[in-house]
């Protein structure tokens, strides 16, 4: 199978942002590795699905592993692996701790450690990852340090990688959402969630998608965080 075509990594794939950033970079044809706990494999030979926990170590080797071993190159990783959990910060227990230190940060670590090598290998590539506006707004509707604490960890790291690699060809950024319409979300949540951005509505997945397609496009843009929020860190 010939390697020219590029590929692109998508983390957190099998529904929501992750399913619809797999689509888009298959119009633009990549060839794309998805990857999430219950994902399955379909019927396109350019989609390679590959089942795992992004928080376990061996999922992120046997991704990068089986990406190579299929496509031989990996040009783009989308981090988009994540969970939310907002509470009052007493209120959150170890196993909130765990869990989302687990699937934000570790998982964000293997895996980028693992394409990074390759990148710098290949003298390019593009690391992307998809954070949350409110690592720099603090809001009290939605008490949320763990969100800030593991999301904004990401997007200080975006900007230490982007100096890191940025005389190595391999770029570095993330996308920072304010509250996105998918199916986590209850419709009956909706106008609450809506009033919490100045435009007075939810992103949808398509404003986080071209984001992310517009970074990926932009060679001279690296280390930056890319607020798509309706104003969410501008002010209120």
């Amino acid at each position: 199978m010939s390697n020219e075509q590029k590929v692109a990594i998508v983390t957190g794939a099998s529904q929501g942002i992750g399913a619809e950033l797999v689509k888009a970079y298959r119009s633009r044809n990549y060839r794309v590795v998805a990857t999430s706990r219950s994902i399955k494999q379909g019927g396109d030979p350019d989609i390679l699905a590959v089942a795992g926990d992004i928080a376990d170590p061996a999922t992120a080797e046997r991704v990068i592993g089986q990406a190579l071993d299929r496509f031989g190159r990996i040009d783009t990783l989308v981090n988009n692996a994540g969970i939310f959990t907002a509470k009052p910060f007493t209120a959150f227990t170890p196993e909130d701790f765990d869990a989302n230190l687990a699937t934000n940060l570790i998982g964000f670590f293997h895996i980028t450690q693992w394409a990074a090598a390759g990148m710098l290998k290949q003298g390019s590539g593009h690391i992307v990852s998809i954070t949350t506006s409110l690592t720099d707004h603090a809001n009290t509707n939605v008490p949320s340090v763990l969100a800030s604490l593991t999301k904004g960890g990401i997007n200080s790291a975006t900007k230490s990688l982007a100096i890191e690699f940025a005389d190595k060809g391999v770029r570095v950024n993330a996308v920072s959402p304010g509250v996105i319409k998918t199916p986590m979300h209850a419709p009956e949540t909706h106008a609450f969630l809506a009033g919490l951005h100045p435009v007075g509505r939810l992103g949808e997945i398509r404003d986080v998608v071209e984001a992310v397609l517009y970074l990926e496009s932009a060679g001279f843009v690296t280390g930056e965080i890319l607020h798509v929020d309706g104003g969410q860190s501008a002010g209120h």
